[in-house]
């Protein structure tokens, strides 16, 4: 089976790295030109308890030179999914199998405007990955992987993929709900995300601190409420289940907290966004939700106005 991941970050680079350490013919394909020159010169470095292994993967920027794929998993940031899958559509064949395991909502409605429903696939991850320079990634947190189809329907392909992940050390389960679980996933980043990208923290680190603990357990509330209103199922405690993720992956950095390391754009209007626009549907008030949301946009503009400041200056010199 030869798989492409779409996106090459830390999450996609990482399920790479374990994917093609498991045997599998995986292509890396994405446009962070010093990650993919770094894995095509000396390979993908990729730290695992405090051990670091080098595996030499493909890796391209030109989708085209991949070729037909069986499958085609996505790894890119909600705001760039369009974009992606339009590249990616090159890759396809009759059975081509499109899988997202991108954090947030709207993942499925953006594949599927592009691509046949009936290829899609949703899926969660509980793994975590940090990008500690270009080419080299830690693995910082392992949790299961959830996959399924749009119908709910356990299918034989659903099962092959699972197994295949679970062949490379990716522990995986078909679900008969995916999108329970893609809400569930969504409570998780809704309590860590955002928070660790406004504090600086860790995502262990925000059970360290009594008033990180309570904006989280506010987060998760307001969220698992709009969750139930949509007539969503949310399984035993969804707070006691964030502080159990955050504590899986204690020593990971969000990639919300990435973002902010790299004064790059966010995906928080998939996340408390997403959140805050279902609540407005539904007419309900989520102001931890808001506040947020509110102010991890108003930091994503001051990157856009230090970054226009510095490039008027670079003119200027």
């Amino acid at each position: 089976m030869k798989i492409a991941i779409i996106g090459p970050g830390a999450m996609g680079s990482l399920f790479g790295s374990l994917l093609t350490r498991g045997g599998k013919e995986v292509w890396l394909v994405g446009n962070r030109q010093e990650q993919i020159d770094r894995i095509c010169s000396v390979g993908l470095t990729l730290e695992e308890k405090g051990k670091a292994q080098i595996i030499p993967m493909n890796a391209t920027p030109d989708v085209t030179t991949v070729g037909k794929a069986d499958l085609v998993i996505f790894f890119v940031k909600t705001y760039d999914i369009e974009e992606a899958v339009s590249d990616s559509l090159v890759l396809q064949k009759e059975d081509t199998i499109f899988l997202t395991l991108q954090n947030g909502l709207g993942n499925e409605e953006a594949i599927c405007d592009k691509v046949n429903p009936k290829k899609v696939m949703l899926g969660i991850t509980g793994h975590g990955a940090t990008l500690l320079e270009p080419g080299h990634i830690r693995h910082a947190g392992w949790g299961k992987t959830f996959i399924g189809e749009l119908d709910h329907r356990i299918t034989d392909r659903a099962l092959r993929i699972a197994q295949l992940f679970c062949e490379a050390g990716i522990e995986t389960e078909v679900s008969s709900n995916i999108h329970d679980q893609v809400w569930g996933k969504l409570l998780v980043n809704v309590g860590i995300n955002a928070l660790t990208a406004l504090t600086g923290f860790r995502n262990g680190q925000l059970l360290d601190y009594p008033e990180t603990v309570r904006l989280m357990e506010k987060l998760v509330s307001e969220a698992a409420e709009v969750a139930r209103r949509r007539g969503g199922q949310v399984e035993g405690d969804p707070i006691e289940r964030v502080k159990k993720a955050a504590e899986a992956t204690r020593e990971n950095r969000s990639s919300m907290g990435q973002d902010f390391d790299h004064k790059q754009k966010t995906e928080i209007d998939a996340i408390n966004g997403a959140v805050v626009r279902e609540a407005r549907l539904l007419g309900i008030p989520v102001p931890f939700n808001q506040a947020v949301t509110d102010l991890v946009k108003a930091i994503e503009k001051s990157f856009e106005t230090r970054s226009t400041k510095s490039e008027i200056r670079n003119k200027l010199e």
